[in-house]
């Protein structure tokens, strides 16, 4: 399965990649297993932690985590938004 993983904001800045193509492993199967493979890289990754607070969204529409992923989907993650 390949995806378009995009990279929005201070998450764009931290991992210095603004998105890459992928082909996921078949343990792949939802967003939250997506996240969790991302962190595993170590390092600035880790701003993709379950713990930290980053919105996701499947083809431009808001996902959560038990969200199924499948081939060609375009993923982004972003830190909330606050405005005033």
């Amino acid at each position: 399965m390949s995806i378009k993983v995009l990279y929005f904001a201070s998450l764009r800045e931290t991992l210095g990649y603004s998105h890459e193509t992928l082909t996921l492993p078949a343990t792949i199967a939802t967003l939250g297993d997506l996240r969790a493979h991302l962190a595993k890289r170590g390092g600035a990754w880790e701003a993709l932690d379950v713990g930290r607070n980053v919105r996701m969204a499947i083809n431009q529409e808001m996902a959560g985590a038990d969200t199924a992923v499948a081939d060609r989907d375009e993923i982004a993650f972003f830190p909330p938004v606050t405005g005033g």
